[in-house]
């Protein structure tokens, strides 16, 4: 009878096999051992590789489908999903990026899968109401303090990541990149689309204080471009007053 340290060993084996040309004993008879579970191995490695895919479609566009699928197993290799669920498996993709040497001639690489990872969180994040913007103009202005919808992510980048990826969208115009950092929001609307909005750097600035809750007074840049986007796509969860 099998002891939870076999079934634990089992697993190991298994799991690392996934990743090599071996077949982990135990199996069955040789060769029928053989075909199947690399059958298996081949399902695991292709699901692995298109489930990041779909998470991260610009990235893929960029470096082509073939480049993309072998990066993908040596990503799945070195960090394998730790959850049937995948919905979280990917976050260490980018900083991976930062990593793989065939990718070092696409610096903008690692930011653009930031950018697609950020958009996977504000499309997963919680729903909440949004708050009545009229109540902007009752609130004491030195006092006023916002609460932004958890979907909000503040985006920053040293390359023209967020261009990069607004370019490699369906029916987008074709223009010569920027040069120089970017910043944008990223955020579900109420359509339960993720838009993603380029920001100034002082903006994004403001935009980092306020998911850090600090009062709107603190602002050392206007704060009406921000606030005007917020509004527009209903992402100010709560207006109050510090105490």
């Amino acid at each position: 009878m099998l002891t939870q340290a076999d079934h634990a060993t089992t697993e190991a084996r298994i799991a690392a096999a996934l990743w090599t040309p071996a077949t982990p004993e135990g199996l069955g008879p040789a060769s029928s051992r053989d075909h199947r579970f690399a059958i298996y191995r081949n399902n695991v490695q292709h699901g692995l590789t298109r489930a990041l895919a779909a998470r991260f479609p610009v990235v893929e566009r960029l470096v082509g489908a073939e480049f993309f699928a072998a990066m993908a197993r040596v990503f799945a290799a070195g960090h394998p999903p730790d959850s049937p669920v995948l919905l979280d498996w990917g976050a260490a993709f980018p900083g991976f990026l930062t990593r793989f040497p065939p990718a070092q001639s696409l610096p903008y690489l690692p930011d653009v899968a930031r950018l697609e990872w950020l958009r996977g969180l504000a499309y997963h994040a919680p729903d909440v109401p949004a708050a009545d913007p009229a109540a902007l103009g009752r609130a004491d202005p030195g006092r006023l303090i916002l609460r932004l919808a958890p979907s909000v992510q503040a985006f920053a980048a040293a390359s023209p990541a967020v261009s990069l990826w607004r370019q490699n969208q369906p029916g987008a115009t074709p223009a010569p990149l920027p040069t120089g950092p970017e910043h944008a929001l990223i955020a579900r609307t109420p359509g339960l689309s993720v838009t993603v909005e380029p920001l100034g750097r002082d903006s994004h600035a403001l935009l980092c204080a306020l998911l850090n809750g600090q009062p709107l007074a603190e602002a050392t840049t206007d704060p009406t471009p921000l606030l005007t986007l917020l509004i527009r796509h209903h992402l100010i969860a709560e207006i109050g007053e510090t105490p």
